[in-house]
């Protein structure tokens, strides 16, 4: 069983920046595709990111679309989430998550492992 284990958050003020870190444990990591969700208070999970075993396709969610970056480094086990021009309503429980197959998805049902997630808080 996969372990996921996320970094990076934190509280910022709008317009700032953050990285998120998601460490994966095992030797598998390169034949996944990995995603980032997103779950604010009282709302429903979010897709946020998602990229390929290889890192070429990538895909955001329209609300963090020219703002957010995925990437992924296969030799170090670990997907990455820039995230540029804050806002708040990007406040959230940040989620890393594996998905079932090299490509990727944005549907949540195709990740099968998920980490515990990190708290980004965004100021006005």
């Amino acid at each position: 069983q996969v372990q996921l284990v996320e970094s990076g958050g934190g509280l910022v003020q709008a317009g700032g920046s953050l990285r998120l870190s998601c460490a994966a444990s095992g030797r598998t990591f390169s034949n996944y595709g990995m995603g980032w969700f997103r779950q604010a208070p009282g709302k429903e999970r979010e897709f946020v990111a998602a990229i390929s075993w290889s890192g070429s396709m990538t895909y955001y969610g329209d609300s963090v679309k020219g703002r957010f970056t995925i990437s992924r480094d296969n030799a170090k086990n670990t997907v990455y989430l820039q995230m540029n021009s804050l806002k708040p309503e990007d406040t959230a429980v940040y989620y890393c998550a594996r998905s079932n197959s090299p490509i990727a998805t944005i549907t949540s049902g195709d990740y099968a492992s998920w980490g515990q997630g990190t708290q980004v808080t965004v100021s006005s």
